[in-house]
């Protein structure tokens, strides 16, 4: 019986190689999940999540930008507990962490809660006033880039902003969206538009832009 269902040498050579690939496969994916430190797990663009990831020399831009706001705390930033909150723009994350070490990733996407603790699940969305609370005037700095460019997006992650600020007057923030939502998020939080023009891996069809409430360009 054993004879009659042995595969042929070539088809079994291929099914082999085929095995062989997925498990390589598989054990990348848990290496770059599980055996992380909170630095090292990548992750695929989910274009039904809107999601673009960031170009390399935007994300050196940002960091950059965030080394020199901490640089400026009178305190070392540890010692005051200066907080970092990340809203939708995860491909920000690992350059953060490799200079900074509190920083929040607030995400929809759950495939992010490889981050640990740093991970914070968020819809948009809730309309709870005490939604997120135990984040309420916790963040310094915050970095947002909403997920759709409609009034409604913008108005919803403003008001989110406006909870997580340590204070409206303190608080540093940069926005990183379209052109076209200047006039919905000028309406519903203090901030320009800047010079600085942030780029994706791929190039998106919208005329992207940032905008800050302090001197953004100044840093760059």
């Amino acid at each position: 019986m054993e004879d009659d269902l042995a595969l042929p040498a070539d088809t079994l050579a291929i099914l082999n190689e085929f095995l062989a690939e997925r498990s390589k496969r598989e054990a990348e994916e848990e290496d770059r999940i599980v055996n992380q430190d909170g630095k090292e797990a990548t992750f695929e663009e989910n274009w039904q999540l809107s999601q673009f990831w960031y170009s390399k020399k935007t994300k050196l831009t940002v960091r950059n930008i965030v080394a020199k706001l901490l640089k400026e705390q009178p305190n070392k930033p540890e010692e005051c507990n200066y907080r970092i909150a990340l809203l939708s723009c995860p491909s920000l994350y690992k350059d953060i962490k490799d200079i900074y070490d509190h920083v929040s990733i607030f995400e929809y996407d759950k495939r992010f809660s490889a981050y640990g603790t740093d991970f914070v699940h968020y819809d948009i969305n809730c309309i709870d006033p005490d939604y997120l609370i135990n984040h309420h005037k916790k963040y310094d700095l915050i970095i947002a880039d909403p997920p759709f460019l409609s009034k409604e997006c913008i108005e919803k992650i403003s008001a989110i902003i406006l909870k997580l600020q340590s204070s409206p007057c303190d608080s540093k923030l940069i926005f990183c969206s379209g052109e076209v939502v200047e006039p919905w998020l000028t309406a519903c939080l203090p901030v320009h538009k800047c010079n600085f023009r942030p780029e994706h891996e791929r190039n998106l069809g919208n005329e992207f832009v940032s905008y800050a409430n302090f001197n953004l360009d100044n840093y760059i």
